[in-house]
């Protein structure tokens, strides 16, 4: 196994607001924030936290580097499974969904495999037109399991065989047309497409935006709920087979 990192941050996520608006930074460089269980698990508080903040109207969710996010923690999986970190993905996901307030996503870079389960849970997704997606699962003897339940309402089902399938690269721009993203703009814009997002979010009242995003996210959360367990379930299984096992240690001995 790789040596444990001796540049990890004090804080993975970080959680800045100013005039109602939410900014919540993902920062663990040293992994390409990956969702280890404490990333999550800060990302999953400062979620708590705006959620219990009346004066919080729209939620940004970013990361402080060119990689969004490169998936699950795959040093974590090869060592203890997948079973709680595959539960608490599922709980991650619900809960972006089913926060009061509209979440919009500012994609710069890459994302991969379980990351695309955090951009399918937000509301808005602006991504720069070169940003680059990927499910990669499929290579390493996996499925794209428990994001699923918030990728799959979003894909088109030619788009979700597709992509998951092949594990093949897209951008920004082709990622809008297959569903995943609401629009893509050049790199140079893209925080300024994204505060003018959500200026005109903010633009919305409390009560507004809160009962619209239930209605518009009351068959994604009915979703999770029924499968979310079972899915869980899948994903720690897949990650425990001894095909996917190797092909993970193969795939960390290349990174060292």
């Amino acid at each position: 196994m790789p040596d444990a990192p001796t540049d990890v941050p004090a804080e993975l996520v970080h959680l800045d607001v100013v005039d109602g608006l939410a900014t919540i930074t993902l920062d663990s460089p040293h992994n390409r924030n990956a969702l280890s269980r404490r990333l999550v698990a800060e990302l999953a508080a400062h979620l708590d936290t705006v959620a219990g903040d009346p004066a919080v109207l729209v939620v940004r969710i970013r990361s402080s580097g060119r990689v969004f996010c490169s998936g699950a923690d795959l040093s974590e999986a090869t060592a203890d499974g997948m079973q709680e970190g595959a539960r608490a993905i599922v709980s991650l996901q619900r809960q972006i969904a089913a926060l009061g307030q509209p979440v919009v996503l500012e994609l710069l870079g890459a994302v991969r495999a379980g990351g695309i389960g955090i951009v399918a849970a937000a509301d808005i997704v602006v991504a720069a037109d070169d940003a680059s997606f990927a499910l990669t699962e499929v290579k390493l003897a996996l499925a794209p399991a428990i994001i699923s339940l918030t990728v799959l309402p979003r894909l088109t089902s030619r788009a979700a065989a597709y992509t998951c399938l092949t594990g093949e690269v897209f951008t920004g721009a082709e990622a809008v047309g297959l569903g995943l993203v609401t629009r893509s703009v050049p790199a140079e814009g893209l925080t300024a497409e994204v505060e003018r997002v959500c200026a005109s979010l903010a633009t919305g009242a409390a009560q507004g935006l809160r009962e619209t995003k239930a209605l518009l996210n009351r068959r994604l959360l009915a979703g999770i709920d029924a499968d979310g367990e079972a899915l869980a379930a899948l994903s720690a299984r897949l990650f425990a087979s001894e095909e996917a096992t190797a092909a993970m240690t193969a795939f960390l001995a290349r990174g060292r």
